[in-house]
């Protein structure tokens, strides 16, 4: 039976989501809830799981494109049913030999664990998939982008010659075919897939063509580019590959193609790449990129540039796309939303480093690293407790003013993607260590890209940390729909003037912190900002308030 697997809602209100990378491939058998991709949506990574037991039938999507939630995303033939009947165009052959795959090969997690004394299942396969296979030359090869522009063009993919390595039919084939544009001999990278510019390395016939930049599979929108070089580099041409895990980390780490790899090992009668091939490859590819740098330098003319501006290069393009183009779609909305007023001051934290000095030792004990966050938090919560405005939202839709009675705090986090906003949830209810604790971890999950979609939701206010770079002051934007956000500066020695208690005044150098607090006018006025303000100095001054809270 043909089950049909549209792209759920992986976040709350998704739309659409970024396919980042295939975790199978066509002809794999999986399992329920086990993990078929990886999309990237709402700030974060999120692993898509199979809906089904059985063998994956069609991948109806590339690597990097938007897939609209709710449209058809894998195609599965479910496990101990009869499978669907071959279509009319290709009466020969099932679904995994059009493909060019063989049926019933595990994912590479699945290989990795039962390679050493288990073969390759197709016990879960359906018997139109286990029985005999068409010979490798009666095979169609071709990705799924590809099919599914023969299929809106009526064509039959087993009628037409492929100009692709090892015969493989690209999207040049089918618009000629379909009488669109210029011949197959005329295609250029821009117009194959990413798997087929990846691949074309290694079928040209002269061995000094190399793919110079990383052919990514586990990194959205990646583009592999070619570059004629003098030094030769030795590539495989393969359409699949097996690889532990580790093993294809490394070589999206290396910026490789993995099925370009040169292998003589063997895994249940298919090529296998090691750790030590990776490398050895990922060098040889460098080799052949300092040759392209030295022939810019004496001025002959070279394909791709990689990331680098090589001499004479003044601009270069990316896709604006991803988590940098969802971070700019938030700040656009929020500036543009609410107007933002910003309340700048300083307090004195001298009596605060005092106690986290005093307390850091014991919650080493425990295994936490005690920062300064956890103090500024209960401090926050305190100072909303007093002033339930600037934890309160406005219900544009509804013409209302909502206020809430809990406290969940956000925490601004630098990631290499991009800026993330992990959530502590009732951060009222815990005490230092805990929030300590939970925060850490959250932080370390957002700079993984390990952290869920529900851990970036449902803040009511939000704190970001402008002195971990050494920042001052700042003029933050609100993480809107949010009603506040307070950017807190690096701590430094200042002189001030301080009062004993017999109204002596005297200069001494004391641990003074800046506070930036945002907050959105509609809602709240300049005396309620900077009270908020006062009351949040009046607990980080005395440290000792928060035992009340």
């Amino acid at each position: 039976m043909v089950r049909e697997f549209k792209l759920p809602d992986v976040g709350e209100g998704v739309a659409e989501g970024e396919l980042v990378s295939w975790l199978v491939e066509e002809g794999d058998t999986v399992n329920e809830d086990q993990p078929v991709a990886e999309v990237e949506t709402d700030k974060a990574l999120v692993e898509v799981p199979s809906p089904v037991n059985g063998t994956v039938r069609e991948l109806h999507w590339e690597e990097g494109e938007m897939v609209p939630v709710g449209d058809l995303f894998v195609t599965y033939d479910v496990e101990g049913e009869e499978s669907e009947a071959p279509s009319t165009e290709e009466p020969t052959a099932s679904e995994d030999e059009r493909a060019g795959e063989p049926p019933g090969v595990d994912s590479p997690e699945e290989a990795q664990a039962s390679a050493d004394d288990e073969p390759t299942g197709d016990a879960g396969a359906t018997g139109a998939e286990t029985g005999e296979v068409e010979p490798p030359e009666d095979r169609v090869f071709a990705p799924p982008r590809v099919r599914r522009l023969a299929r809106e063009e009526g064509l039959d993919l087993s009628t037409l010659e492929g100009s692709g390595p090892g015969g493989r039919i690209t999207a040049a084939d089918v618009e000629a075919a379909a009488g669109g544009s210029a011949a197959p001999s005329q295609a250029t990278a821009a117009e194959a897939t990413p798997e087929e510019s990846a691949s074309d390395a290694g079928a040209d016939s002269s061995p000094e063509t190399t793919g110079t930049a990383a052919a990514d599979a586990g990194t959205a929108g990646a583009q592999t580019t070619q570059t004629t070089t003098p030094t030769q580099v030795e590539s495989a041409d393969r359409d699949r590959t097996l690889a532990a895990p580790a093993t294809r980390k490394l070589a999206e780490e290396e910026g490789v193609d993995i099925d370009a790899v040169p292998t003589d090992e063997e895994r249940d009668g298919e090529p296998y790449v090691t750790p030590e091939a990776i490398r050895e490859y990922a060098e040889a590819q460098q080799r052949a990129q300092e040759a392209d740098a030295e022939a810019v330098s004496a001025g002959e003319p070279v394909g791709a540039k990689g990331t680098e501006f090589a001499d004479g290069e003044r601009e270069r393009r990316e896709p604006f796309k991803g988590v940098r183009k969802t971070i700019a779609d938030a700040m656009v909305e929020s500036k543009y939303s609410a107007p933002h007023v910003t309340h700048h001051d300083e307090v004195d934290v001298t009596e605060l480093v005092g106690a986290r000095e005093r307390l850091k030792p014991r919650a080493e004990e425990q295994g936490i690293s005690l920062t300064y966050m956890p103090f500024i938090m209960k401090a926050v919560t305190a100072a909303l407790k007093e002033f339930p405005e600037m934890n309160a939202v406005i219900d544009e839709d509804n013409e209302e003013i909502v206020y809430r009675d809990y406290y969940n705090v956000g925490v601004a986090t630098a990631t290499d993607v991009g800026l993330m906003v992990p959530v502590l949830e009732d951060a009222d209810r815990k005490g230092l260590l805990q929030l300590s604790s939970e925060m850490n971890e959250l932080v370390t999950k957002a700079r993984e890209r390990s952290i869920s979609p529900d851990e970036l939701r449902g803040s009511t206010f939000t704190i970001t940390n402008v002195g971990g770079i050494g920042g001052e002051y700042a003029t933050p934007i609100l993480n809107y729909p949010e009603s506040g956000i307070l950017a807190v500066g690096e701590i430094k020695r200042k002189p001030r003037v301080v009062t004993d208690e017999n109204g002596s005044e005297s200069i001494e150098p004391r641990s003074v912190m800046t506070l930036s607090l945002s907050f959105d006018h509609r809602l709240i006025d300049g005396a309620v900002g900077a009270q908020f303000t006062n009351e949040l100095m009046e607990y980080l001054e005395n440290p000792e308030l928060l035992l009340l809270e």
